[in-house]
């Protein structure tokens, strides 16, 4: 056994290479030498920097003290996801770590990947505070337009412009690269890197499927129309009235007020709810100072076939921990500019 828990170990740097080459946000990862592994399963202890701002300086009694400090705070991961592979019997031991190189390759690369991505856009996306716009861009001017309106808002906020880093989908990029001009050069220019972003993985806000009864697949979809409840004063909020009234455009029938994001919220009437859904983002800037962005492979658990109990075949255990989220004192270092309504 000692024999198969190194060769599970020797798979990391592998693994993680194939996470790099093909995300889309890995070259916004944190340093890695930065957080270790909390007490507890499934939390990181990540580095939180904190200091004084400026203060008067008297020529008489000189500096008027500060601090400063940088705290290591322990974070509950947002990401664990993971997936058991049952491999028919394989001739012997290297042929099995073959199979098993070339399963995990394939996997980190068309699921694992894809579904990180989603996940931290639509953690980002949905941060309450950062910057965000809503619209539909029908030409390479209006996108460039809009992507120097954002560039604008984050120098307004006193975003640093290094390590701004552009994602942004292929149409739009195309409709850029359509334009050929030397101000489209010069807005794409000014970012510390340009990546397109498959549709698929962009999305305000998704749902992670279980893997379990009807969702055995697995992965993730983009989050579909669902009613939560408010406050009357909420952006987007619908008055619930009883089904039998005539809903204005600001009120909603009981009835109508299906699917509920909570379960066991069953709709009054006089409740206030809204509806909440991933909407296609446009395009987004990301400082990546501003993220709390780390992930872990986990080593692989491998079971050879004497010690499987549930076959004669080899099983492969995959498993991935992490965090996206935004520092709460850098939320302008987000700008996500999306769609008014799926589709549009």
């Amino acid at each position: 056994m000692p024999n198969y828990i190194e060769r599970a170990q020797a798979y990391v740097p592998m693994l993680d290479e194939v996470y790099k080459l093909a995300s889309c946000t890995s070259d916004m990862d944190g340093a890695q030498e930065l957080v270790r592994e909390g007490a507890n399963a499934g939390e990181l202890i990540v580095p939180m920097l904190e200091m004084d701002g400026l203060a008067d300086y008297d020529r008489n009694e000189g500096y008027v003290g500060g601090s400063v400090s940088m705290k290591n705070a322990t974070v509950k991961c947002n990401f664990e996801r993971g997936r058991m592979f049952d491999v028919d019997a394989l001739d012997n031991e290297e042929t099995a770590g073959l199979a098993f190189g070339r399963l995990a390759g394939e996997f980190i690369r068309t699921k694992v990947v894809p579904e990180l991505d989603a996940f931290r856009f639509a953690c980002y996306a949905g941060k309450p505070g950062i910057s965000t716009a809503a619209g539909t861009l029908s030409s390479g001017e209006e996108v460039i337009n809009a992507i120097r309106d954002a560039a604008s808002a984050m120098d307004e906020n006193e975003v640093p412009a290094d390590q701004r880093h552009l994602r942004i989908t292929s149409t739009l990029m195309k409709a850029i690269q359509s334009m050929d001009t030397y101000k489209s050069r010069d807005i794409l220019d000014s970012f510390a890197s340009v990546k397109t972003v498959p549709q698929s993985r962009f999305y305000t806000a998704i749902e992670q499927l279980s893997g379990k009864d009807d969702e055995k697949a697995g992965g993730y979809r983009r989050y579909a129309k669902h009613y939560v409840k408010c406050s009357e004063g909420d952006p987007g909020a619908l008055k619930v009235i009883a089904d039998g009234g005539s809903p204005s455009g600001s009120e909603i029938k009981v009835s109508e007020v299906t699917p509920v994001a909570d379960p066991e919220y069953t709709p009054q009437e006089n409740d206030y709810v809204k509806a909440v859904e991933g909407l296609e983002i446009n395009f987004m800037i990301l400082h990546a100072p501003a993220l709390i962005q780390f992930q872990k492979h986990a080593a692989p658990k491998i079971i050879t076939p004497e010690a499987n109990p549930f076959g004669d075949g080899w099983r492969y255990g995959y498993r991935n921990t992490g965090i996206a989220d935004v520092y709460a004192n850098k939320l302008a270092g987000v700008y996500c500019h999306h769609k008014e309504t799926f589709g549009g």
